[in-house]
């Protein structure tokens, strides 16, 4: 079954790192562009960054400077480093491709075709 599967989300301190996954089964990454998104309770789910097939990489103004995005093709999986977590950052986070090489208009949920079943980021003391 072609799916994305996410890990790592767990509850962090605020100015606490997490580093989550985003791993293909029976489907390849590394030729694609991989988003990842947040959506927090009671808001509209959001784009946080995106690493193209040539590895470039994109991030929204609130993960800049914060969050890095990056892969591992021999582990078949892109990684979302974040640091200094803020409470704002309380979210259920997912991966997700439109199975393209660009970070076109990356941004848009509505591009993607195959997402993964997210998981939960707590950041709180």
């Amino acid at each position: 079954q072609v799916q994305l599967v996410e890990s790592g989300g767990d509850l962090v301190q605020p100015g606490g790192s997490l580093r989550l996954s985003c791993t293909g089964s029976q489907f390849t990454l590394d030729v694609h562009a991989i988003v990842w998104f947040r959506q927090a309770p009671g808001k509209e789910r959001e784009g946080v960054s995106c690493i193209g097939a040539t590895n470039n990489d994109y991030h929204r103004d609130f993960a800049r400077g914060r969050f890095t995005v990056s892969r591992n093709v021999d582990k078949n999986t892109v990684y979302l480093q974040m640091n200094d977590l803020k409470p704002e950052d309380t979210a259920t986070y997912y991966c997700a491709t439109s199975q393209k090489p660009l970070c076109t208009r990356w941004s848009n949920p509505e591009k993607y075709n195959l997402w993964g079943q997210g998981t939960l980021v707590t950041v709180s003391s």
